[in-house]
This record gives C-alpha cells, structure tokens and sequence, in this order.
C-alpha cells in the first residue's frame, strides 16, 4: 500500500504579506500556522473518506517541516511524520519570521515536547540543510532563517527521548550526516517505508531527490490566491467580533449595583491581566528607593527616582513636588506617562517635545505632585524585540509596565506628603495605550485619561482596509492575540469602571478618525450613564489639533474629581 505524503516545500518570498496578514489573523485569535494545519487535516479528511485504509504519512520540509509537526501531534489518524530541516531549538524563534511567533507557545511546547505527543506513532527527523533568509523590516519585521546546527537538533532528540523515556517507538529516526543535506534523502524515504511497513526495496533509488517544480508565475498566483482567501476569512471575523465580546464581557456585568458590578468586573479583570496583558508570578521586590535632585522651578523641585522591581528591572521616574507643600499636608498624585520613544524629561518641558506641552510640570504648577515614569517603549527595534520574546511566552511589554506601575503606586501611597486615595493617570498616544491597559488592572488608579489614543482599537489593528490601521506599518509589536473577540477599548474601559475615565480628542490628530473614536466612545457612555448611572464620571474633550495634550478640560476633569472630599 502506498502512504499518503502531504509535503510543503519551504515558501520563503512574499514574506511582508505573510506578516501582514499574521498581524490580523493573530488580533483574531488565529495564526497562518494554524489555517495551514486546518487545510492539511482537511486534505487527510477526504483522503480517509476515499481510501480509508490507506495509511497516512505527513512529511514536510522547513515551514513544511513545522506543519508536519504540528498536525502529527494534534491528529492520531497521522501515523508517520517526516520533519526535515525544522526540528530543533525554538529559543531563537523570535528571530524568524514573524508568522512562527506563536502566542505563549513555549510556556508548554518545544519541539521535543510536542514530539512527545506524537509517541507512540513515528517521527522521522531528517537533519537538513533548512531554508535560508534574511529580512530587514520595513512594513514587517526584521528576520532570518538559517540552517539548524546538527549539534541543536541532535540536543532536541536527546531531549525528546528523555521525556519519553520508555514510550520510545522502535521506528523512530533521526537521519543526520556530518555536512547538512538536501531533504528527501534515501535513508529517510526508507524509514518511511520501513514504519508503514511497505518493502523499503520498492522504492526506487535510481530517482532524482524531489525538487521543486513551479514556476514563478504559478506560485504568484497560488500565493495571491492564498493571502486574498484568508485575507476575507479574518476580515469577516473582524466584523462579526463586537458580537463575541458582547457575550464575552457585556453579558458577565452586573449592573445592579456599583458594588455588584466591581465583583461582576474582578474575574474579567483577571482574565484581561493573565491572558491578554500576560502576567509574571514574580512577587515585588522591597523596592529599596533611591533620589537625586534634578532640577527646580518657582514651583517645584524635580527628582529621579528608582525602584526595584524584580530582579533586573527597575522603575524609574521623575518626582515633581510643589514647593508650597506644607508639613503634614497630603495632595493628590497625577502619574503622567509618556508616548513612543518618549522620556519623562519630555513631559514638563525639556527638552520641550511639544505635543506633551510640558502636561507633568504644568500639573505640579496647580499644585498636583506629579511622577512621569520612563516605559520601555524605546530605542526602535530593541524594544520591539522584548516584545517578540514575551510573545513565545504569552506575555507582552506591558507584563512588565504593569508591575513597574503598581510598585510605584505603592510606593507613592507610602509617602507621608501623597493622599493614597487620589493618585491619577494622564498619558498620551502609547502612554494613552498604558491608560487603557495598566489602570484595568493597577485599581489603586483612582481614574483614567487617556490622550491621542482612543479609537475602535481592534479595527485600527485588524483591519486591512483601514488606511490608518498598523497592518501598513512597521510597528510590529502592537498585536495583542485574540483581542477582538475578548477586549476592545470600551472593554477595557469597563474595567475601569466605575472609576472616573476621560478621553483627550483633537480632531486632527492621525491615529484614528474622529468617527470611530466617536462610535468606541459611545459605548464607554452608555456603560457610564445609562447602565451605571454615573454619567458626571465620564467625559470626552474634542478640540481643534493634532497629536498632543490639550490640557484643559482634562485638568478641569482632575480638579473635579481629585478635590479632597
């Protein structure tokens, strides 16, 4: 009997639509990986129809060879794998492109994990020259694809055996030689054969090694055809994804109560925290704080400050105190965050970066303590990166913004001179992103403005329509996986609810149009005034700018509800 070979020959141009498309699949909980596996296992449906008892091999070679993988371990009725040119460490999969980024994978699974639930069946490991790339970003992301070391895939068998222990198959093959080869070789088409139990003598060795036959105008139109297919899949789920999070979220509210809606928002609140933001068990460290002076005005006197955090990160900030502070007196805190590339020297004016209109040192003039924290998202690529490692772990940058921004918070309660009731966050464009994020989940926030930032957060990532959406960027970091059908901004709104929340809006500004932030809004007030009947703790300021701190009636906001009771 003749095995079915499902084989994908590696496919490695055409790599920026490739992550083009992955940044809309992964908002929508999917990964180009996981269609591919769908379309195999399709295939191995119909042929189990049509010739049941034909046994059914799955052999693939470099992203092939991953495939081959994945679907051997998800599917029993798979009963020999061929890997070439792909088994190995997963370490430096942040490297490659950026499809293989697989949301929280090597939390459980590397290669020698997910052979082991292949076991008892057979995996054939052919140690293979592997595809070769190099990618230098632009609209996607740096990347590179490179052979396996022999020693690396050598190492992962090891490694496979030992978790096996005795479950090993007798049939399974690791095919190597000193110098790496090209896939398909004799040695491992007789393992094939030999697991499936057909004569290896039927094989005929007078045949050339396969090769890959299609032209490039073929494969042009195979992969135009692929990309615009699933392409219209993600775009429908992207339309039907405000009906998910309805059911995921809307419908798990109380709104009896404020009390009862708090308790309804806690598991939400978890849920928000460990599966999208991504949380480190990691207990804070004693923060063991150090100070420096660093300037002073007629107002205020600045100061550096950092606090530990785990081991390895520190939080760092800049301290604004009114001068007019008298001994024993408790003021309000606003925590005032920069955007992309930002610095906390860029909020109260130096070196005068002017879509921040110096907002923290302006705020100390009122008289607010102010504290400008220095986030991560800095120096272009190297932050981006972080990002890309936290994502093989189910964790993101703001797994680590998020603890940086309560131990300051219960570092700032600790100080005799700060009400621990009234500290406030303000921050603007990815500061506005961390207003979204940090204060959902960091309740010792006692409200919320978020500055030129605000839109129909899911569309602007998801779409491929949207010309304002980041699919056409090159800031590959911003996808959150499945965000579309668990948080959008009103969602994430709603956990910090029913605390005070305000949106800074200039109808200039390029991060979104003033319409969807309108229709994201509206049901950020109706949460506030019809189901919560709190509608004086919410509000919206358009005004005639661009991209930066208005400033007036967010500061009318704080004064309203930072006022001592």
């Amino acid at each position: 009997m003749i095995p079915l070979l499902v084989n994908r020959k590696e496919k490695i141009q055409g790599i920026t639509n490739r992550e083009w498309l992955h940044r809309s699949a992964f908002v929508m909980g999917r990964s180009l990986q996981g269609y591919e596996v769908q379309e195999i296992l399709s295939a191995i449906d119909w042929f189990q129809q049509t010739t049941p008892q034909v046994p059914v091999a799955c052999m693939g070679y470099g992203e092939g060879g991953l495939l081959s993988m994945f679907v051997g371990a998800l599917d029993e009725r798979v009963k020999v794998v061929v890997v070439s040119g792909a088994f190995g460490s997963r370490q430096d999969v942040w490297r490659e492109p950026l499809d293989r980024n697989l949301f929280g994978r090597l939390q459980h699974f590397g290669d020698a994990e997910l052979a082991t639930l292949i076991a008892p069946r057979t995996l054939i490991v052919e140690a293979a020259a592997g595809p070769i790339g190099q990618w230098h970003g632009g609209r996607g992301a740096p990347a590179e694809l490179k052979t396996i070391p022999l020693e690396q895939v050598e190492a992962e068998w090891g490694r496979m055996n030992a978790l096996l222990t005795t479950r090993i198959p007798r049939t399974n093959r690791l095919i190597t030689t000193d110098e790496p080869h090209q896939p398909g070789t004799v040695a491992a088409l007789r393992a094939v054969f030999a697991a499936i139990g057909v004569a290896p003598e039927t094989l005929d060795e007078s045949l050339e090694q396969p090769t890959w036959v299609a032209t490039e105008r073929s494969f042009a139109r195979e992969h135009e055809e692929k990309v615009r297919t699933l392409d219209q899949h993600t775009q429908k789920l992207l339309q039907e994804s405000r009906l998910y999070r309805d059911q995921h979220v809307w419908t798990r509210l109380d709104f009896s109560s404020l009390n009862a809606y708090e308790q309804s928002a806690s598991s939400l609140r978890q849920q928000f925290s460990e599966e999208v933001i991504g949380r480190f068990p990691d207990h804070l460290l004693n923060p063991r704080p150090q100070s420096r002076f660093l300037k002073e005005s007629e107002k205020w006197v600045a100061y550096e400050v950092s606090l530990d955090v785990f081991p390895d990160v520190p939080a760092y900030g800049l301290l604004l105190i009114p001068k007019d502070l008298q001994v024993g007196q408790r003021r309000p805190v606003v925590v005032c965050q920069h955007g992309l590339e930002g610095r906390p020297q860029d909020t109260i004016g130096e070196p005068g970066f002017e879509y921040y209109q110096a907002f923290a040192a302006k705020l100390a003039d009122e008289g607010y303590i102010t504290f400008a924290p220095q986030n991560p998202y800095l120096f272009g690529d190297r932050f981006r990166t972080l990002q890309r490692k936290a994502n093989t772990i189910g964790k993101t940058l703001f797994s680590i913004i998020t603890p940086q921004h309560q131990q300051i918070v219960n570092w700032l309660k600790s100080q005799s001179f700060v009400d621990g009731e009234r500290i406030a966050f303000y921050g603007l464009s990815y500061g506005g992103k961390t207003a979204m994020r940090v204060p959902a989940i960091v309740t010792d926030y006692c409200l919320s403005i978020c500055s030129a930032d605000f839109n129909e957060w899911v569309d602007k990532n998801a779409s491929t329509t949207n010309s304002r959406s980041y699919v056409n960027t090159g800031e590959y970091e911003i996808f959150e996986f499945n965000l579309g059908h668990t948080f959008n901004y009103a969602e994430m709104a709603a956990l910090i609810a029913p605390r005070p929340f305000m949106v800074e809006r200039g109808h200039a500004d390029g991060v979104a149009d003033d319409w969807t932030v309108a229709w994201e809004y509206s049901r950020v007030r109706h949460l506030y005034a019809a189901r919560l009947k709190i509608p004086e703790r919410t509000e919206i300021e358009w005004f005639d700018g661009p991209h930066r701190i208005n400033g007036q009636q967010t500061f009318k906001f704080l004064q309203t509800h930072l006022r001592p009771k």
